[in-house]
């Protein structure tokens, strides 16, 4: 008997350790339309159509048809991990054939404006990094500056994430990349979007009191764009990561939406519109002020893009 026992206890145990996998919610294909947080979401939410609900760890994901095509909406919360934690929550439970992005970000380039859409052909995480000791002139590294880095920023030294896939074994990135393919139909499409030049009116805005951009926005395809968990306002360090990173623009969550999807293998496609400057705008951070003009520009382009999709 207490053998018995000891089998049926070890055979329970072998159980409990095994991991559970996840349920499929939806057996459609589906292109996954993010968002980071309320402003994104309600710039996509209402032209969904035959909308279902989900709910995943507190979470909403919305099913349904947008400019015809099969999609799920989601917001992934701001900030890296949350970014991270939920793209890989949703490829888990719903059958995901590629990323779609639509969001704000601060500019970086001076060559981008506020109310711009920039679609980078690339995402690196520019805090992945080492803190060095202070030393006579200078810092040193905890480890072997590798030559491939971008460039330190002060005590700060870039060493990239170090991570693989089902084809390619963990090699250390600095940027992913994003799909070729919807990258060309990014560019395609981008010559035929009219995208907002005034912030949206409210009920508290009185008449003639609308702000306006001095120039309609444009959207840029092609370059680098970085992400940290870091409300970036600094003009010092905006210099930076236009010199060392080449960046174009910066924002929380895309560096992280493109390292899972990178171990996915799923591609990617990440469209950001500028509501700040990252500590380039001459007074102070406007990000308050444009984030819905910056929203719905980027929904604007997101949605041509879909209508161009071929499935």
């Amino acid at each position: 008997m207490m053998r018995r026992l000891i089998i049926c206890l070890s055979a329970l145990c072998a159980l409990a350790a095994t991991p559970v996998l996840a349920d499929e919610l939806d057996a459609t294909a589906r292109t996954l339309v993010m968002t980071a947080y309320s402003p994104e979401w309600n710039a996509m939410v209402h032209d969904v159509k035959n909308p279902h609900s989900y709910t995943l760890n507190g979470g909403t994901y919305l099913t349904g048809t947008l400019e015809g095509k099969p999609i799920i909406l989601m917001q992934s919360g701001v900030s890296m991990v949350n970014a991270a934690m939920n793209t890989q929550l949703v490829l888990d439970h719903f059958k995901v054939k590629r990323i779609v992005f639509s969001g704000i970000a601060g500019g970086v380039d001076p060559a981008l404006s506020i109310g711009d859409v920039f679609v980078a052909d690339a995402w690196g995480e520019y805090l992945e990094v080492n803190f060095a000791r202070t030393r006579p002139g200078g810092w040193t590294s905890p480890e072997a500056v590798d030559p491939k880095a971008p460039l330190n920023w002060n005590f700060m030294f870039p060493r990239g994430v170090t991570v693989g896939n089902a084809d390619e074994k963990p090699t250390r990135h600095y940027t992913f990349a994003m799909d070729p393919g919807l990258l060309a139909l990014a560019r395609k499409v981008a010559p035929t979007v009219t995208m907002e030049r005034c912030v949206p009116p409210s009920e508290h805005q009185l008449p003639g009191s609308e702000l306006c951009l001095n120039a309609a926005p444009k959207i840029v395809v092609g370059g680098t764009g970085v992400t940290a968990g870091v409300y970036a306002d600094n003009a010092e360090f905006r210099e930076y990561l236009a010199s060392a990173w080449h960046a174009r623009v910066l924002d929380m969550e895309s560096g992280a939406v493109a390292q899972v999807a990178y171990a996915n293998k799923v591609p990617t496609i990440i469209f950001r519109s500028l509501s700040d400057l990252a500590g380039g705008d001459k007074d102070k951070n406007m990000e308050d002020t444009f984030e819905h003009l910056a929203s719905v520009n980027s929904a604007h382009v997101v949605r041509a893009f879909l209508a161009a999709l071929p499935d």
